[in-house]
This record gives C-alpha cells, structure tokens and sequence, in this order.
C-alpha cells in the first residue's frame, strides 16, 4: 500500500495535477479505518490510492478534499458515522477525525523576452515560488539562472502552453510583443500582462483588436502591466509587475497594510454599536 501511495504520488507531481491526501488522525467506536490510514484523492473528489474507509466516511472525505484543493487550505473533518442527517452514510456506530492537505501544482510564470526587466522578473518569480520559464532566442542560463526552462528555439511562440493559473509576462522592448500577445490570448493562462508604455500598450491593445479579439478578451490582459509604486528602474518596474501578480495570485486589496488594519477596526467598532 506505501509503495502504491508512493507511486501515484510521483506521477501526479510529474503530470503537475492538484489532489489532496486525506489521513485519518482519530478514531472512536466502531470504524473500518485506522489511524494514520491514508488516501489520495483528485480534483474530481474520486479515491484514486489508499483508504480511508468505506461508505461511511469516503463521500464526506472526498467532498472535502475538493473544496481544499479548490481553496488551497487544509481542513480538518470530523466524521459522526452514527449520523445519517449528514449524508456520511449508513450508521457504523462510531466516529472519526480525518485531516485533509491538498497538493498544487505550483504555477508557471511565463516571460517572453530578454533585458533587465525580464532578468529581475525570473529572479522575483523563484523568490515567490513560481516555475519560472523565460521564452526568448538570445536568453542563457548565465543571465537566467533561476529557471525552470530556457525556450531558445521558438519564434513564432508555439512552445507558449499556459494553464490557467499560470501568468504570462510580454517585455520583448517592443519586438514582437503583438505577435507574443496574440499568442497569449489565445491559451487558457490567467493572467497576461504586457511591459511597454502606455502609447506601445495602446499600439498593441489597438492590433489585437483589429486582430478579431473581444472587449472580454482584451479584459485579460493588463497593459501598462503593474501596480502603481512609482517604478523608474527596470528592477522596480519588475517588482511592480510582480506585485500585481501576487495580487492576483492571493487576492489581495492592495491596499496599505495600516490602511487595512484601521478599517477593519473602525468596521468592528460600527458593527459592536
């Protein structure tokens, strides 16, 4: 059994899926499963390796599963399997206690271009625990060390593949960045950003419409790209675009910390009046 949790575990993570193992961690009365029995469970909320018992406890565990992989946050569950108003099933006449971890693949953060801003954007994604794979003819390992993937073979942009959490960043210095960014509206990535002034980012904006994209698509894409920190170095204009990754990434309010802290009190203070 150790060895084929071991086994699915090195395929998920080489197939870069999301699942979540759920390990039973209390038991009392009467329960198919011991403690410490473990299972992985997919995205679709399906048994895929392991065991964490029958009827009784399988349907709420997976359920739970998939809102963790969805969230991203670990739960603990506990399971009455007298209880059938909960939909755990047939009675079994004891109750278990079932912690639930889920496994993300970590996304990718796709460069396409070369130049300070790109070199400082692959060192700020490794920073932020990003796959970090830089698409461009002159690009090296010397300069772009943090890497996951060096693309030096691909001009025409076709070995740009994102998911859709990944982030796709254009800063060609404008060559070729409408043709990179029609490629990336066309892939399923979550968020695109161009890094280009704001004249080059209506030149491009204007192209991709002329080139058939909607309204709605051209809703994905941020150009000028980044938060608003006063950037004038290529370095701090690479952690303004990363800023807005992570802003998107964790849902953030962007707003000041101090900001947030005193609104939240004087809404705590409202609501207790």
């Amino acid at each position: 059994m150790v060895k084929e949790l071991l086994d699915v575990l090195m395929e998920l993570r080489a197939q870069g899926k999301p699942y979540a193992v759920a390990t039973v961690v209390e038991t009392a009365g009467s329960v198919s499963a011991k403690t410490g029995s473990k299972a992985v469970i997919d995205a679709e909320g399906r048994v895929i390796a392991g065991w964490v018992g029958g009827g009784c406890a399988e349907s709420t565990t997976c359920d739970q599963a998939q809102k963790c992989i969805q969230t991203g946050e670990t739960a603990i569950v506990d399971i009455d399997l007298d209880d059938e108003i909960l939909g755990a099933g047939m009675p079994c006449g004891g109750s278990m206690r079932v912690y639930v971890e889920p496994v993300l693949p970590k996304p990718t953060l796709w460069i396409m271009g070369h130049g300070r801003v790109a070199e400082s954007l692959c060192i700020l994604g490794d920073l932020m625990g990003l796959n970090v794979v830089v698409n461009d003819a002159i690009v090296d390992s010397e300069k772009y060390p943090n890497t996951t993937r060096l693309i030096t073979d691909d001009l025409d942009y076709e070995q740009l593949d994102p998911l859709p959490g990944d982030y796709v960043v254009v800063a060609t210095q404008h060559k070729g960045d409408h043709e990179s960014m029609s490629k990336a509206l066309r892939s399923k990535a979550g968020y695109i950003a161009l890094v280009a002034s704001r004249k080059r980012s209506r030149l491009v904006m204007e192209y991709l419409a002329k080139e058939g994209f909607s309204a709605a698509e051209l809703e994905r894409v941020m150009a000028p790209s980044g938060l608003d920190l006063g950037a004038r170095s290529p370095e701090e204009i690479a952690l303004c675009v990363m800023s807005e990754i992570v802003l998107t990434r964790r849902h953030g309010s962007g707003m000041r910390m101090r900001d947030k802290v005193q609104l939240e009190a004087e809404q705590a203070k409202n609501k207790a009046e």
